[in-house]
């Protein structure tokens, strides 16, 4: 079932009043009393999200009301195709809104109305059909291509995150990218398993070696050669054990999602493409597996990198910033306008904001003000940490020229961060979010398991910064 199929043309349907809590006690003084006697008997305040029922005289349902709360909550609607009662919707009026929230709102009614009714069913004998959802009549003034976009990204990305590594190795991400990559005609290539060594990718190579699946570093590229250039680098780990210095059983569970930064940049790449946004995109994926073999790389180990900087391991459970490092520094070679990496990288990121903030980290002031600025307007939140530089030190090697991990506890991901940064130079408009790519609970608009964080902020910057908007 696509999540938008619960958005439709059909004029019919139960009525939606959509009501700010600041607005219900006028709205409900011009009703008739039955209907102001029942608000008042149910203790209805308009909280956001918050619906109540409505009967017609002849008891069939006549009317929903939807609490906005203070009218801030883009996720509103996000809960309605799975707990209204099935059938058809029509949002008729929004009451007690600011103009400028009013003016948003049925764009993102409609899209938190799809992106809540998700879900992933791939592996299950029973699903809830679409035959059983609630659907919305697409609203007036709606942005139907933008929430088709944004909608059909995410849910690409909540499936990669969501199937287990058996089935989301190197070859079904290599697979999927090259999906995404054929639907909008972007040329596509993958440097395979030895192929990384002759082709200048060693630390992509020695993480992924001991995998089942071979190492594989995924690049396509779409667009005019003269737009300006936006690259994105997501991080694949397609599974983490950790390596040699193997994670605890706890730590492992949820290690299927730490290819969640490909599956984002995916996702955000097809929306850029659909859109067709006035630029010149390449993205690159390296695809691994951490895996614990005869052959994987070692605790100590100094290994090459496509940059030129010995990398001494510290610990072979950060490997997702070795896989990054050469990709950025390919990615930073061709010197793009942009560009922007994202990863599953540190515990320490998600200690700090928890799992709905991405960390931003960049040391273009302007491009931290644009990326916050994107963020907001798309309802999409990200979070500034700093590049802070005395810490660099932290990753100093005494063997090599920088060590992967460091052995000091804190201050994880900026020092993660730290460590991309050598990859990729001065003198490119660089930003990196470190990410958690899961919703740890249901949410309306927000199922348990895998999410696009951070997708439409990065989209709507791209939109601004090179005339999509």
């Amino acid at each position: 079932m696509s999540a938008l199929s619960v958005l439709t043309d059909a004029d019919d349907g139960v009525p939606i009043r959509a009501v700010a809590a600041d607005g219900l006690a006028a709205w409900v003084a011009g009703q008739p009393a039955r209907i102001a006697n029942w608000v008042s008997a149910t203790g209805f305040k308009a909280d956001g999200g918050a619906t109540l029922l409505l009967a017609g005289p002849d008891g069939a349902l006549e009317l929903v009301l939807l609490g906005l709360g203070r009218g801030d909550d883009p996720w509103a609607t996000g809960g309605l195709a799975k707990t209204l009662p099935k059938g058809r919707y029509r949002l008729v009026e929004v009451i007690g809104l600011a103009p400028a929230l009013e003016s948003q709102f049925s764009t993102w009614a409609a899209l938190a109305w799809a992106l809540g009714a998700y879900q992933f069913a791939r592996y299950r004998k029973e699903a809830v059909a679409a035959d059983r959802l609630a659907v919305l009549k697409w609203p007036d003034k709606c942005d139907r291509d933008y929430v088709t976009r944004a909608v059909t990204a995410a849910v690409l990305t909540r499936d990669l995150i969501n199937t287990p590594a058996a089935d989301m190795l190197p070859d079904a991400l290599a697979s999927a990218a090259a999906d995404v990559a054929a639907r909008h005609k972007a040329s596509f290539r993958v440097t395979v398993g030895e192929d990384l060594l002759a082709g200048g990718y060693p630390l992509i190579h020695a993480v992924g070696r001991a995998g089942a699946v071979a190492p594989r570093l995924i690049d396509f590229a779409w667009g005019a050669p003269d737009r300006p250039k936006v690259t994105l680098v997501g991080k694949g780990v397609c599974f983490d054990t950790g390596g040699l210095d193997l994670k605890p059983a706890s730590g492992m569970a949820l290690m299927k999602k730490d290819m969640g930064g490909a599956a984002t940049v995916l996702g955000l790449a097809q929306m850029i493409m659909a859109a067709n946004l006035p630029v010149r995109l390449r993205v690159l994926i390296p695809a691994v597996e951490n895996a614990v073999a005869g052959n994987a790389f070692r605790p100590g180990d100094v290994l090459a990198s496509r940059h030129g900087l010995s990398v001494e391991i510290g610990n072979t459970d950060a490997e997702g910033r070795l896989v990054l490092a050469d990709a950025l520094s390919d990615a930073a070679a061709e010197k793009p306008a942009l560009l922007i990496d994202c990863a599953t990288l540190t515990g320490a990121a998600r200690t700090a904001l928890g799992p709905d903030l991405p960390a931003l980290f960049t040391d273009d002031e302007a491009l931290a003000a644009e990326f916050i600025q994107a963020a907001r307007a798309a309802h999409d939140p990200v979070w500034r940490l700093p590049l802070w530089k005395p810490y660099r030190k932290m990753i100093d090697s005494k063997i090599a020229d920088i060590n992967n991990a460091g052995d000091s506890p804190f201050a994880g991901a900026i020092t993660a961060a730290l460590f991309l940064k050598e990859f990729v130079g001065a003198d490119t408009p660089w930003a990196h979010l470190d990410l958690y790519a899961w919703n740890p609970s249901d949410r309306p608009g927000r199922p348990h398991g895998g999410e696009a964080l951070a997708q439409r902020a990065m989209y709507e910057l791209v939109a601004r910064r090179f005339g999509g908007r």
